[in-house]
């Protein structure tokens, strides 16, 4: 059956999942029984297990998603020196507003245009340096690690939610990471994993922030890294029910392995990739192939009726072909982030099917050629 779900958060299920997979899910137990306990440990050791963090790296679950998980990183890490962060999509642009306004830090600000990366080579490496290794909202990643030196002096705070478990990732130059169950494996929100490198918590250690810390973002204890957040025992509540939906994205991924998640969201990318190339009405927002997002596919309308439209005229046209297709159940939620440019947005992550996004853009290929021919 045609899976209609190309929401970029909270991301489409795994294929064959059904709410029968929750039946074991404890609830109304304690997350802090023998029980819950163990579900969280599994769930933090089948995460390093399955995207190979290495093994002296701390991983954590946190509360409020991937905005708590990074929010908690830079309320506790940053302040001791100079702050970078790469803005080119509305999340990161976001981190370097709390870093300014809330934080008062008085960032560097190396900023793209949506489609476009910032000057890599103009970061200054004794600064931490904060930064999105996929922008959801413009469909650009990083193309690769190299960019980041091994002998940096400052540490990097990277936002991976819908990179982690669909793109590779060099641990060696990732000193905090951060992702949602959400995202790439299809889990449900607002919960967050937290990744700390060695160096991360050397500063967290040797480091107190001027500022003071509400409780969700205190991972300190006695002057030293509360190692049991990262063993399970989380600073609030979280749902077991959630827990019990994210061991069992973990199994199937597990089943499928890192490279195989990949290979899955970049089979979809390449539908995508052979629609377009047929398709001269329509094109990626990011128009170099090497940075071009794999799951959060942004797509740009370059027919020239459309383009000629002002451009509230032309977010609205656009809305309502999205509209069509939600309408008759082909496509959900494909309507471009409501701060970047007009367009479509299609997320192409792991649980995603190629046959379904093909099926989907043959649809909406027909229903803007509807929409079009009424201008």
């Amino acid at each position: 059956m045609h899976n209609p779900n190309f929401s970029s958060g909270p991301c489409s299920k795994r294929p064959a999942w059904s709410l029968d997979v929750l039946k074991d899910a404890p609830v109304g137990r304690s997350h802090r029984s023998a029980l819950g306990k163990d579900k969280l440990a599994k769930a933090i050791k089948e995460t390093k297990s399955i995207l190979g963090i290495p093994d002296d790296y701390l991983v954590g679950i946190m509360p409020g998603s991937d905005t708590g998980a990074f929010e908690a990183a830079m309320w506790s890490i940053l302040g001791s020196r100079p702050v970078t962060v790469l803005v080119w999509e509305s999340f990161s642009d976001g981190w370097a507003t709390d870093i300014q306004k809330q934080l008062k830090l008085n960032p560097t600000i190396l900023k793209a245009d949506y489609g476009e990366l910032p000057d890599l080579s103009a970061i200054d490496w004794n600064s931490d340096v904060i930064f999105v290794a996929n922008g959801t909202t413009s469909g650009v990643k990083v193309p690769n690690w190299d960019w980041i030196p091994a002998d940096r002096t400052g540490l990097t705070l990277c936002d991976a939610t819908s990179a982690a478990f669909a793109m590779p990732i060099d641990w060696s130059k990732t000193d905090v990471l951060t992702f949602s169950w959400q995202k790439c494996l299809g889990g449900e929100a607002a919960h967050g994993m937290l990744v700390l490198g060695p160096r991360a918590v050397a500063r967290i250690e040797s480091y107190d922030p001027l500022w003071p810390l509400p409780k969700i973002f205190r991972m300190k204890k006695g002057g030293k890294v509360n190692v049991s957040i990262f063993d399970g025992d989380t600073i609030n509540t979280p749902s077991m029910l959630c827990v019990e939906d994210y061991l069992d994205a973990l199994q199937w991924a597990g089943s499928i392995g890192l490279q195989g998640l990949i290979s899955r969201s970049q089979a979809n990318l390449k539908v995508v990739e052979d629609w377009v190339e047929k398709n001269d009405w329509v094109d990626f927002l990011a128009a170099r192939k090497e940075v071009r997002s794999n799951t959060s596919v942004c797509l740009s309308v370059v027919h020239e009726k459309v383009k000629a439209l002002p451009k509230d005229a032309r977010a609205k046209f656009l809305k309502d072909v999205a509209s069509e297709l939600g309408k008759k159940k082909i496509a959900y939620d494909i309507n471009s982030y409501k701060d970047a440019p007009p367009g479509f947005r299609f997320w192409c992550g792991p649980t995603v099917e190629p046959a379904d996004i093909a099926a989907a853009l043959a649809e909406l290929e027909k229903a803007f050629h509807q929409k079009v021919a009424a201008l």
